[in-house]
């Protein structure tokens, strides 16, 4: 089965053709136009710009991507549906619907964070049932249970910032500049995480829920009273709370739930200091877990994993009707 997966929800257009037979998962192509550029001078995302730059983009990397024009060589098309900025979602469910309509081709809605719990299906090793999936991104920071494809029940969440937001917001504290999750990882390394001793939220509450806000608090009072403090021990020292509060929750819900796989996923995954500390964590409590984290290149928003998802929801015959199908930018996992 060749997919053909669309991804429009923030501010990466991108497009991916995957090829499914049995277990084994083929990328011809994968193609990720990036917009950090244009949104840096804002400090952040702005929908409205987002979606005018996907109007632009989206067409032409069709183009680039060698598709025949016919559709011929495409069976399913998978398109994000949602969470994400409502004006840039509807540029790829728009695209999606024409090119349903024009190819006379099947069409799956996948939800966004379903994309970063399949990411890992395209590596070689796939995860076993029952699952469990630490996704951490801008907008998200939830653990999941994957009891088999397609059915997934939340059992911890952040009750306000996502880890990646309290990453962006820190490092504009420490003007450091947007996107700051890199900017802080970067600091990170040349810091002592030690240094000072941050408060990890929620750390005792009994549950597998999270919140950053406070850490992100945390650190702007610390600044206010030490203006002279390193950035790199800033930087380190939050990193490290931050982790510690991820791979603490996660460990206790690894604990309770016993799955056979833990992912990792979402923007977040590509810092190689969380990688590595769940890992590691893992290995030395749960040695029996496997343990799954995406590449490197399908951790940020891209179409591969929406294309990985849709072969599942294509499977499972979930299919959507074009002319009812609306973007939905509160979408939740069900």
């Amino acid at each position: 089965m060749n997919i053909l997966g669309l991804e429009t929800s923030c501010d990466e257009t991108a497009v991916a053709l995957l090829q499914v037979q049995g277990d084994n998962f083929v990328l011809p192509i994968n193609l990720v136009s990036s917009q950090i550029n244009l949104h840096q001078k804002y400090g952040g995302v702005v929908p409205e710009v987002a979606a005018r730059a996907h109007v632009e983009t989206i067409f032409p990397l069709l183009q680039e991507s060698g598709l025949a024009a016919d559709g011929s060589g495409v069976d399913v098309i998978a398109v994000t549906g949602g969470p994400g900025l409502l004006p840039a979602l509807r540029i790829g469910l728009e695209t999606a619907k024409a090119l349903a309509f024009a190819w006379h081709k099947p069409l799956v809605a996948v939800n966004h964070l379903e994309g970063h719990i399949y990411s890992p299906w395209l590596s070689a090793i796939k995860p076993s049932f029952p699952a469990l999936a630490l996704i951490v991104s801008g907008g998200h920071t939830e653990i999941v249970l994957v009891k088999d494809h397609l059915n997934y029940q939340i059992v911890g969440a952040t009750r306000d910032d996502a880890a990646g937001e309290a990453f962006d917001k820190v490092a504009k504290l420490l003007g450091l500049g947007y996107p700051g999750g890199p900017a802080i990882a970067q600091q990170a390394q040349l810091g002592d995480p030690a240094s000072i001793p941050f408060p990890r939220p929620m750390s005792d509450s009994g549950d597998f829920d999270f919140s950053f806000s406070g850490l992100k608090t945390a650190v702007a009072v610390y600044l206010k009273q030490h203006p002279e403090a390193p950035v790199a021990d800033v930087a380190a020292s939050f990193q490290q709370a931050a982790v510690d509060i991820l791979v603490q929750k996660t460990l206790a819900a690894v604990k309770k739930f016993q799955p056979q796989a833990l992912i990792l996923g979402g923007g977040v995954s590509a810092n190689l200091h969380l990688r590595k500390t769940l890992g590691e964590s893992l290995t030395a409590r749960h040695p029996a877990i496997t343990y799954h984290v995406p590449n490197l290149e399908f951790t940020g928003d891209n179409a591969a994993m929406i294309a990985a998802a849709g072969y599942f929801h294509a499977q499972a015959k979930r299919f959507v009707n074009p002319v009812t199908l609306i973007a939905s930018p509160n979408l939740r996992l069900k």
